[in-house]
């Protein structure tokens, strides 16, 4: 880790500039990537009374906003025509534009590699944008999950580039993005932001940056203790996952709910957080950012067998849940192969749009290579879109009618959206294979619905 200069802790004639333009709101603020966590931080700047520019490398989602369209479902439409209208957010592909910005915020994905390594180009490819056009008086933020370390040893070196000085020219700040799609209590404006500077002169400009969009800003010691703490809180959530994942493999063979376990120990009021089973981990973060970790371990040649042990459970739900497929179809004496399967549920939790590394994918991928006759319905993701990880081919969401119900060897629930009529599903299907305890106030018909 490198040490700081007296010089770069000390404010200087760039700093108290931009520090008056962040708390009189005339600072630009510039947001890199629009996609579900960089589009809800632009609105939350915006309700917080900022101006703001929008930077994305996909054109159709720039020619989207601009004619006042939103791709994500818990942005409204009229909101982002309106923003517009009054030149509050100004979308754009023109990386020159991103010298109009007082604050810049990167909002990119980082994947994995087909070796589970941190593919970090998004994030290599954005800071390389910046140090093209950086002048002085700019804020950089990386909000990207990745492992400690990245922002002063990745994306540092590359806006030094520039030939500007940090702390003097320019100033450097992380702070993780907390996004949870679809919780209207869990916007981006009510989460508090961890944010961690290069310097004294970077944290006090970020969380005064902050402070004025969310609930409440979380200062740390340094940039590394802010990318620890998003990896450490999707490593908390993976490894509690997967060990209900394995519980549930264990107490099926045992004939015992786990659903009904999970509930009863709830009732505990101390020592016990319920996390709950499924085909396998969706989103962004939970499968893909403890990796990040297991590599900066294996780097230092030390071992996260927690981690690893926790995505290997995770990482075999899907094929675990396709078998049960296979045993609920052998009792029918019917195979795979040429058999009707609807899946109900592609994105990767209920009740949003958002498919990124669902487990629908991967349940896709097994039944399709066993012959299945597949076909999907979600209410929220009425095409089927192209994935980088996943070789599915184009496919359109049927309408969830009786007879498409009756007409399917088994149902397979793997996203509990809330708009589904599970009374229905059960009522007009021969047999249901549950992955969410979604049935669970079905009635009638429950000799129908096998749980996974």
């Amino acid at each position: 880790m490198s040490s700081r200069s007296a010089a770069e802790n000390t404010p200087n004639e760039q700093f108290e500039p931009l520090l008056a333009a962040i708390q009189q709101k005339k600072a630009k603020v510039g947001v890199i990537g629009l996609g579900y966590v960089g589009l809800p931080l632009v609105q939350a700047f915006i309700r917080a009374g900022f101006d703001t520019i929008g930077f994305d490398v996909d054109p159709v989602k720039v020619k989207l906003l601009l004619a006042g369209e939103s791709y994500i479902k818990h942005i409204d439409s009229e909101w982002i025509a309106q923003c517009i209208a009054e030149k509050r957010f100004e979308p754009t592909a023109d990386v020159q534009r991103l010298a109009d910005a007082d604050a810049l915020l990167i909002c990119v994905p980082t994947p994995l590699s087909s070796s589970r390594d941190p593919d970090l180009t998004y994030v290599e490819n954005t800071a390389s944008m910046i140090a093209q056009v950086l002048r002085p008086g700019q804020m950089i933020v990386l909000e990207s999950t990745t492992y400690p370390s990245t922002t002063r040893d990745v994306v540092y070196p590359i806006l030094a580039e520039s030939g500007l000085s940090i702390g003097k020219d320019f100033f450097l700040a992380y702070s993780p993005e907390r996004e949870d799609p679809g919780n209207p209590d869990h916007s981006a404006s009510r989460i508090p932001k961890v944010v961690g500077g290069y310097d004294e002169a970077s944290l006090r400009l970020a969380c005064e940056l902050y402070g004025h969009a969310v609930v409440q800003t979380v200062p740390v010691s340094s940039l590394e203790v802010a990318e620890a703490t998003k990896i450490l809180e999707n490593i908390y959530r993976a490894v509690n996952i997967a060990l209900v994942n394995e519980l549930k493999v264990l107490l099926s063979k045992l004939d015992i709910d786990i659903w009904e376990v999970i509930d009863a120990a709830k009732t505990k009021p101390f020592g016990f957080q319920a996390f709950y089973p499924g085909p396998g981990l969706g989103g962004h973060c939970i499968p893909i950012d403890p990796f990040y970790l297991s590599w900066l371990a294996r780097k230092n040649e030390l071992s996260t067998r927690f981690i690893e042990l926790a995505g290997e459970v995770n990482s075999a739900m899907p094929h675990y849940i396709v078998q049960q497929v296979i045993e609920a179809l052998n009792d029918q004496g019917k195979p795979v192969r040429g058999s009707k399967i609807g899946l109900l549920g592609v994105a990767y939790k209920k009740d949003v749009d958002d498919p990124r590394e669902s487990p629908s994918f991967k349940l896709m991928e097994q039944l399709l290579e066993r012959g299945a006759a597949l076909t999907y319905n979600d209410p929220h993701i009425p095409i089927l879109p192209d994935m980088r990880h996943y070789d599915v081919p184009h496919m359109q969401s049927a309408e969830l009618t009786a007879d498409w119900l009756s007409a399917q060897d088994v149902v397979l629930i793997a996203t509990d959206h809330s708009s589904y009529d599970y009374d229905f599903i059960v009522r007009h299907s021969k047999m249901v294979i549950d992955t969410r305890n979604a049935t669970k106030q079905v009635t009638e018909h429950r000799d129908r619905i096998r749980k996974a």
